[in-house]
């Protein structure tokens, strides 16, 4: 039997940005095809970035972590209203993945400085 699918939270802005890069191949429906995580979705994805933007919180700042939580709703938002790809709502679903990954960017930078 297999055990129930936990998702892994990310822990850093690489790990994020990592899990970001999986979003935009998997989207809308974030369900995993190859079958061994046959328990992923929407939910467990969303709850994994969410879980993870908390992790970095300090390093990004208070501006830019309540900025990638909101594209992180909008983002969803877009998916949901588009689970079959049918409507322009995935291709605005990954434009707020391209956001998120660009403060992340600007994040990293600013912190390296």
């Amino acid at each position: 039997m297999l055990k129930p699918y936990k998702p892994y939270i990310p822990q850093t802005i690489g790990e994020i940005m990592d899990l970001l890069g999986s979003m935009i191949l998997s989207a809308p429906t974030f369900k995993d095809k190859t079958g061994y995580f046959p328990d992923r979705n929407i939910n467990t994805t969303f709850f994994a970035l969410n879980e993870g933007l908390k992790t970095i919180r300090k390093k990004a700042g208070e501006d830019n972590y309540q900025a990638l939580v909101a594209l992180s709703d909008k983002m969803r938002a877009h998916f949901e209203a588009d689970p079959e790809s049918k409507t322009e709502d995935v291709i605005k679903g990954r434009d707020c993945i391209t956001e998120m990954e660009d403060l992340l960017k600007a994040s990293a930078r600013r912190k390296a400085r």
